[in-house]
């Protein structure tokens, strides 16, 4: 049984001080909530305000990308040991916004997913078409490509430690969502590339979140697809009650 993912992005919002006064709403929203792991992954600067907040609960907390390099002359990076040392546990990688904006390739996914693994981070790798690769019939050619480059050169003990996140990027911050049937999909042809790279019991283990425009109001339809392992939640994820709800859908 594969144990359900709540992730939260927050993108380029909030303050520490807001930071703090989100958790204090949220924390009792979901302490009951043993079905699934919440993180919640907040700008570099506010990493250490929710470390502390988060502290003797049930949520994990994650940055929003890593540098490859460790240490170096990389003006604006921030590296694996530098979001290990706040008590960060989780980081996003490739997200699509990453990719879109700033130059973010498969092969660059690949080096800041192996530079979280060697700093004990827990990766959640993002992979997704573009609405005309969708309505090309390409979706399928682009997740292959994006597994083969960015996930697939991995070593079968560092596949274990990920989780992927299918994130159509015609679906992030539009209002748009894929149906609960086409996101079932593409995980499955995510799920079915494991399998023929890492074997069958690596497919069967791997947690496969959506992530494109996840509410309170279609997370239930979307989380009753066996295919679907959680969510990757963008500006709901911003309200604690909001994401609470999601969280215990």
């Amino acid at each position: 049984m594969r144990k359900p993912v709540m992730a939260g992005n927050w993108k380029m919002y909030k303050t520490p001080v807001e930071t703090t006064a989100f958790f204090e709403k949220f924390r009792p929203l979901v302490a009951g909530a043993a079905h699934c792991e919440i993180v919640i992954c907040p700008p570099f600067t506010n990493l250490a305000a929710a470390v502390l907040a988060a502290q003797d609960t049930n949520i994990r907390v994650g940055a929003q990308n890593i540098a490859w390099a460790k240490e170096g002359a990389f003006t604006g990076e921030i590296s694996g040991p530098m979001i290990s040392a706040t008590g960060a546990t989780h980081v996003i990688i490739g997200h699509s916004e990453r990719r879109q904006y700033f130059c973010e390739t498969d092969e660059t996914v690949l080096k800041r997913t192996q530079a979280a693994l060697d700093s004990a981070l827990s990766p959640i790798v993002c992979v997704g078409e573009r609405l005309e690769e969708r309505e090309g019939g390409r979706t399928e050619a682009v997740l292959t490509t994006q597994f083969q480059n960015g996930i697939a050169p991995l070593t079968d003990q560092q596949f274990a430690r990920i989780v992927i996140a299918y994130e159509p990027v015609w679906a992030i911050g539009t209002g748009k969502t894929a149906t609960p049937v086409m996101a079932a999909d593409a995980h499955r042809v995510i799920r079915d590339l494991v399998r023929t790279k890492f074997g069958k019991s690596a497919g069967d283990a791997i947690r496969i979140l959506y992530g494109g425009s996840v509410k309170p109001d279609n997370v239930k339809s979307l989380m009753a697809q066996p295919e679907i392992d959680g969510v990757l939640v963008g500006g709901a994820s911003l309200d604690p009650a909001g994401f609470a709800s999601i969280v215990n859908f």
